[in-house]
């Protein structure tokens, strides 16, 4: 049994705290914390069984170390903003505690978001015994688990990723966000990113996109290409790889308010004088948006998340397997009072910490999740609520 420190009290590690709670043959012991301690003690007060709460600012080495000294977890859950991964790296090194996120770190003035600077730890983590696992999320993290799972078992010689994640859900809200706005903006308005034979291809902002037919009769949704950080993690690490895409599905409506927003400037993420002010018109208008937390009992739907790999089976032949998860926002509602946006990324979150303090993923240094052995990941979100199933064949034909 293991202590763990949760660090973010936002949709996400609201799902952490319920996960952890559920497998106390695991999570012996519970902090969360957060910048807002209310925040903590009002998720608190929601589980199954009593956790502790602390306040501490993630920006803040020296505060988190003093945090981390008091509590001495085994393991640190990192679900606050991207932008704090680097310092609580850094706490936890000082510290000696183990480091899990589920997000690549982004530099807070500039909207790009690449893992060179926790790459970059590898060697400091490796000699202090420690371990980082990067990207535990849904998409990073079950979608590289996903591909290693049809590596291992059905295409060994892999040249083909396309990773699709579609959200069939509808909140009934004019304009939102299904997770922090300030994040999702930027990652959306940023440039499209595709690797292919041995090289990054650059597009402009979704300019390409291609229905997908959700299976179980879920409808057909526009995706468009995008860039996210598992494409660079899984071309580090999957040898032979010719191509990898990711791509998102968006409702003319969320494109439409999308772009007027960038037509007025309130997507920029430089500062703006106003009335002897410094703003930044984007965390301005994340604060106008509703809280991603309060859409969960708005929403209903369905998403579907998956990986289609091509490529050749053990006996050289071509082949293509497809391999996907569909969550419904209203069950996860009832089960976490949170929308599945939030549930997709938690879980996983809490899996990937129950692979390390359980020792089944194991080593020294900083590592992405496709290091690992896919299996007993692959039969925990059978087991805690992000149920896949595998079609062979191809699902997705995009030009």
């Amino acid at each position: 049994m293991a202590k763990v420190l949760i660090v973010g009290a936002g949709g996400v590690g609201s799902v952490v705290a319920h996960k952890c709670a559920q497998v106390p043959e695991v999570f012996e012991e519970i902090t969360l914390a957060s910048r807002t301690v209310s925040k903590c003690e009002a998720i608190a007060k929601t589980l199954p069984r009593p956790i502790a709460t602390a306040q501490v600012d993630a920006d803040n080495v020296p505060e988190t170390v003093k945090l981390l000294q008091a509590k001495r977890p085994d393991l640190v859950i990192n679900v606050a903003l991207p932008y704090q991964d680097l310092p609580l790296m850094d706490a936890c090194l000082e510290a000696g505690v183990d480091y899990l996120d589920t997000a690549n770190y982004e530099p807070p003035d500039e909207a790009k978001f690449e893992y060179k600077w926790q790459w970059a730890y590898h060697d400091r983590y490796a000699k202090a015994g420690l371990m980082a696992l990067l990207g535990s999320g849904f998409d990073p993290g079950v979608t590289s688990v996903f591909v290693t799972y049809i590596q291992k078992h059905f295409i060994p010689h892999i040249e083909e990723i396309d990773i699709i994640d579609c959200n069939a859900g509808n909140h009934g809200q004019p304009f939102a966000t299904n997770f922090n706005p300030e994040i999702n903006i930027r990652e959306v308005t940023a440039k499209g990113r595709y690797w292919q034979q041995g090289e990054w291809i650059e597009t402009n902002p979704l300019s390409l996109n291609h229905p997908f037919t959700m299976p179980h009769n879920l409808g057909t949704l526009n995706v468009y290409l995008m860039y996210h950080e598992e494409l660079e993690s899984l071309a580090k690490h999957i040898p032979g790889l010719k191509r990898a895409r990711f791509w998102m599905s968006f409702s003319d409506n969320y494109l439409k308010h999308l772009e007027v927003l960038g037509n007025v400037g309130m997507t920029r993420i430089d500062p703006v004088n106003f009335n002897g002010v410094d703003i930044v018109p984007l965390q301005f208008l994340k604060a106008l948006l509703p809280d991603p937390a309060s859409l969960g009992p708005l929403t209903k739907g369905k998403t579907c998340i998956g990986c289609q790999v091509r490529g050749k089976d053990a006996n050289g032949q071509p082949k293509t397997v497809y391999v996907y998860n569909i969550c419904d926002h209203e069950e996860c509602y009832h089960e976490v009072s949170s929308q599945a946006i939030s549930y997709t990324t938690g879980v996983p979150a809490m899996i990937g910490a129950k692979m390390m303090l359980t020792n089944q993923w194991r080593g020294k240094g900083v590592f992405n999740m496709e290091q690992f052995d896919p299996d007993p990941f692959m039969a925990d979100l059978n087991r805690y609520g992000l149920p896949w199933q595998v079609i062979e064949g191809e699902v997705f034909t995009p030009r």
